[in-house]
């Protein structure tokens, strides 16, 4: 028989929750190593990620459809997607809220806290609806280019049939980003390793502090 306390059946709360967190874990402390190539996306949810400086050469951006928590897979949803070359993050926090029959819960990870040892990626790219920077400076940018003329950053291969190769995009060498918050539907990348992770989960809906 089940204990209860609170009415909470902590066994029953155990076989829901623990194989999905160690299953995220295991995955994390691969991506930790960098032994994955990294993707994230939680179906209809949206993660907010913050960083305390973003540091990245072959830097693209431009507008897409993406598919990966669309309602209609038909027709999916535009994202505005960032990709760099490689990228250095500092004081990562990546949050996303959970819904579960025991309430919400927010599954965070922390990386990157050590200056002397930051995040790193390479061909990373984001998809997000809104993204705010306390400042960022761009080296040798081109506006207005064509997405199928980039030749200074990479286009998500994943991307490949979904963009309009007349359609507007910007690059630049390199671009370097202070106080970032942006919501994201995705991350993807070669190669993320997180040094320095921290993943943890709590009651309620806990989103990053902004930086």
């Amino acid at each position: 028989m089940s204990q209860t306390y609170g009415k909470t059946r902590w066994k029953r709360f155990a076989v829901v929750m623990v194989p999905t967190i160690a299953a995220t874990a295991a995955v994390g402390v691969s991506i930790a190593q960098g032994a994955l190539a990294a993707s994230f996306s939680v179906s209809g949810v949206q993660a907010k990620v913050t960083a305390g400086e973003l540091d990245g050469t072959g830097f693209t951006q431009y507008g897409t459809v993406d598919f990966h928590n669309a309602k209609d897979p038909k027709t999916g949803f535009p994202v505005a997607v960032s990709g760099f070359t490689s990228a250095t993050i500092k004081s990562l926090c990546q949050s996303v809220p959970v819904s579960t029959p025991f309430g919400t819960y927010t599954l965070t990870i922390h990386a990157g806290d050590d200056p002397a040892n930051p995040v790193t990626a390479k061909q990373i790219f984001l998809d997000m609806t809104d993204l705010q920077a306390k400042t960022a400076t761009f080296t040798n940018i081109n506006i207005g280019v064509a997405v199928g003329g980039i030749t200074k950053g990479p286009v998500n291969p994943q991307d490949a049939g979904k963009t309009d190769p007349t359609g507007f995009a910007q690059e630049a060498d390199s671009a370097t980003l202070t106080g970032v918050v942006q919501q994201s539907w995705a991350t993807s990348a070669g190669t993320f390793s997180l040094n320095g992770m921290h993943l943890s989960l709590a009651s309620g809906d806990s989103p990053c502090p902004s930086p």
